[in-house]
């Protein structure tokens, strides 16, 4: 039986993971679980560990382990800290050597699209038996390529093996928000019941939710997620990044945002592409003179 599946003893694990709740993730009590599911459960909790910002401590503890999910993991973690060489060694030897494995897939698919090897990310990806994460980071990437097209096809095909999966309602929520017109009401709600709800709320929830709530015009409703989203993490990149953009569509000065933005992530890819955007402006503004009439 699959252990994500809704019968499986991992189901909350992949879940607390999938919704954002890193830190539920971490704390999930692996002392019942079946000999089998151990090893799951700690790559599991270890990329949570990842998502908050602890690779280096990831790092130390799967340091000289064998097995290739932890290798795997090493892997994302060594992307996350931004060893970005390393990383790609060791998943285009793990896609090389051991392709067929979910946590190969998913976690060396990851570091590739991260270096910008979209299409040896999915080549890994595109191996996979009914692997759901596997079929999120096909759709995220598909996106990142817009390449909607593709992205829909990819959640219309999971859609008819694995219905009503979390995963599932996510992608087919990312692919809304591109979409557009009544799809960002039916991602609002998905994002709205995750975020509202105590049992799965997280950062990661409120500000999907806070741009579903831009999309439709609600720019209030957007701005008090957001608020939500930084009272729990100040430091929070994500939540000051979209903060910045809806205070650019409300007319209000983002200096303060642009200056704990720079705090919290100095190399966040939103501060690189304003800087970028600004040089070409610059560039392009050399290009004419004011005219003065007589």
């Amino acid at each position: 039986m699959d252990p994500f599946s809704a019968e499986g003893e991992l189901l909350n694990l992949h879940n607390y993971f999938h919704q954002g709740q890193f830190q539920e993730a971490i704390d999930f009590d692996t002392a019942g679980l079946s000999a089998e599911n151990q090893l799951p459960a700690r790559v599991l909790s270890l990329r949570a560990q990842v998502a908050l910002g602890h690779a280096e401590d990831v790092i130390a503890d799967v340091e000289g382990e064998v097995d290739v999910e932890l290798v795997a993991v090493r892997a994302l973690a060594e992307s996350a800290g931004g060893n970005e060489s390393k990383a790609v060694k060791i998943a285009e030897k793990l896609a090389s050597e051991s392709a067929d494995n979910n946590t190969v897939q998913i976690l060396a698919g990851t570091v590739l699209q991260a270096a910008g090897k979209s299409e040896e990310a999915l080549a890994l990806l595109s191996q996979h038996q009914g692997n759901l994460e596997a079929v999120a980071l096909i759709v995220q990437i598909h996106l990142e390529q817009n390449r909607t097209d593709l992205a829909i096809k990819e959640v219309a095909a999971a859609r008819r093996w694995a219905q009503d999966s979390l995963l599932v309602n996510l992608a087919e929520s990312w692919v809304g928000l591109r979409v557009g017109g009544e799809k960002y009401q039916q991602a609002f709600y998905v994002f709205e019941e995750l975020a509202q709800a105590p049992a799965t709320s997280s950062i990661q929830s409120l500000i999907s939710q806070a741009v579903a709530e831009v999309h439709l015009g609600r720019l209030d409703e957007a701005e008090a997620a957001l608020k939500q989203a930084i009272a729990k993490e100040p430091k929070n990149a994500e939540a000051i990044s979209n903060s910045i953009v809806l205070n650019v569509i409300q007319g209000k000065d983002t200096a303060q945002l642009k200056s704990d933005l720079q705090s919290a992530a100095p190399n966040h890819h939103f501060l690189t592409d304003l800087q970028e955007k600004s040089a070409l402006f610059d560039k392009a503004a050399t290009k004419y003179s004011a005219k003065v009439a007589a």
